[in-house]
């Protein structure tokens, strides 16, 4: 079936898309003008979903909402939205009843014309998928985004040709139901995230590995060298394997060397792409993403390209974003530090003297990896959410502390913790949000608390 065709079969279907969302939104608008009876579903009541109900009302939609929004649908298809757990016993009832249950991602893999790059895991995932879309840009290709950054592309397919190329995020929600692979799959690293909603570890990688799992021989898959987990998926790579690493010279895929020149190994040619210090991100995990990025692009972009986006751009938005400067002091938004291991990069970026703001919604995820990062590094350590006392609990349990490295103080919100932050702060110090935890005690997603957070910096 092509796109044609499935928009065509679309008219007097009965559709359901649960959760009413930046991925659903599109797709609600776009089924409807196709002539199907549409149902949108959110747990959420009226009033917290806010004016787009009302849109979406007026378009035709018909609203399910609240606690049972799930229940009794009987309807042909129900797209779930992507943080949505596919294993949910209702949507479970529905796939026994008949109803098929799908995404806006897998149906866009299986109709999607063009040629796919796709990133996953635990970090870097933004920051790499932005790379290669840049990088094929500078290369004059026409490129599309989404996934779990920018906006749904199964609406946009009509725009979509098979000489463009589309780059997407996808988390491990997304993966978990797929079953198509995209032609260039990159997976940057496999650490404990998510785990309130994945049923254990196994599951979270399980999903993760799914991004290469259907490809075929003519695809591209590239691995961290350096995380045990990614390295240990190379026994299942169908096509042809490509590595980044930090620490090794590699023969297939991009490295840096101890002077930090970073060449690109490919069939025989080492090829010598950059200096790190040509890249205007900050902190060495930047660098490793550019090893992916690197990696994934070679052969469809040349080395002048890749130096120029290195050279060029500036970073995402609330991933170690410099925020302002006061009184000597430099303040940083890395709200997207939602687990331990991005609170770790975000850590490396800086020397000593962090004022360190953290905690939030409880992933059940152990906080002791971080803790001698904080150590080292940390001297007010500002806590808040459900989190902050296992936070500090296991940095007093560490045997380095010593009862004030660091300072530990709790707000009981983040506009406290600011106020705490500035009055603790000395010329010379970073203050950065840096939580290692979801936002989803107070705010909905990390960039409403990352804007938060630089409205109350730019306050100050």
């Amino acid at each position: 079936m092509d796109c044609k065709q499935f928009f065509n079969s679309i008219a007097d279907k009965r559709i359901a898309l649960c959760g009413i969302g930046i991925s659903n939104t599109p797709l609600i608008l776009k089924f409807l003008k196709l002539g199907a009876r549409v149902f949108a579903c959110d747990r959420r009541d009226r009033k917290a979903i806010g004016e787009v109900a009302n849109t979406l009302e007026k378009a035709g939609a018909e609203l399910r909402l609240g606690e049972d929004y799930l229940k009794n649908l009987e309807v042909d298809v129900i797209f779930r939205t992507p943080g949505m757990n596919f294993n949910l016993p209702e949507l479970e009832e529905a796939r026994r009843n008949g109803i098929a249950v799908t995404s806006e991602m897998e149906v866009f893999f299986d109709l999607c014309p063009a040629t796919i790059f796709a990133v996953t895991g635990s970090d870097g995932k933004t920051t790499t998928t932005t790379l290669i879309a840049k990088m094929l840009e500078a290369a004059g290709k026409k490129v599309h985004v989404g996934g779990n950054i920018g906006r749904p592309l199964l609406p946009e397919l009509d725009n979509i040709s098979p000489e463009d190329f589309v780059v997407v995020e996808l988390s491990s929600f997304q993966l978990i139901s797929m079953r198509k692979s995209p032609d260039v799959a990159v997976i940057t690293n496999v650490a404990p995230n998510h785990l309130d909603v994945h049923k254990d570890m196994d599951e979270y990688i399980g999903a993760k590995k799914n991004i290469m799992l259907h490809q075929n021989a003519f695809s591209r898959t590239v691995l961290n060298l350096d995380d045990e987990i990614t390295k240990g998926f190379a026994k299942d790579v169908r096509g042809q394997l490509l590595y980044s690493s930090m620490t090794e010279r590699i023969k297939n895929g991009a490295w840096i060397d101890g002077e930090g020149n970073i060449f690109m190994s490919y069939r025989s040619i080492n090829a010598p792409i950059m200096n790190k210090k040509d890249i205007a991100l900050m902190g060495e995990h930047n660098v490793a993403n550019y090893l992916s990025a690197i990696s994934a692009v070679w052969g469809y972009v040349g080395a002048e390209e890749i130096r120029k986006v290195a050279k060029e751009f500036r970073g995402v938005e609330h991933r170690i974003e410099f925020v302002r400067e006061l009184d000597g002091v430099k303040y940083y938004n890395d709200s997207i530090a939602t687990s331990p291991t991005r609170t770790i990069a975000g850590l490396k970026s800086f020397e000593k003297d962090v004022i360190l703001l953290a905690g939030g919604y409880d992933k059940h995820i152990p906080f002791e990896p971080m803790v001698p990062y904080i150590i080292d590094k940390v001297k007010v350590l500002i806590l808040t959410g459900p989190t902050a006392d296992k936070i500090e609990a296991a940095v007093k349990k560490d045997a380095r502390y010593m009862g004030y490295n660091p300072n530990i103080m709790r707000a009981a919100n983040l506009e406290e913790a600011v106020k705490l932050a500035h009055k603790s702060a000395v010329s010379g110090d970073v203050v950065t949000l840096s939580p290692a935890c979801a936002s989803f005690d107070v705010y909905p997603n990390f960039a409403v608390r990352g804007d938060k957070f630089k409205e109350l910096v730019n306050a100050l």
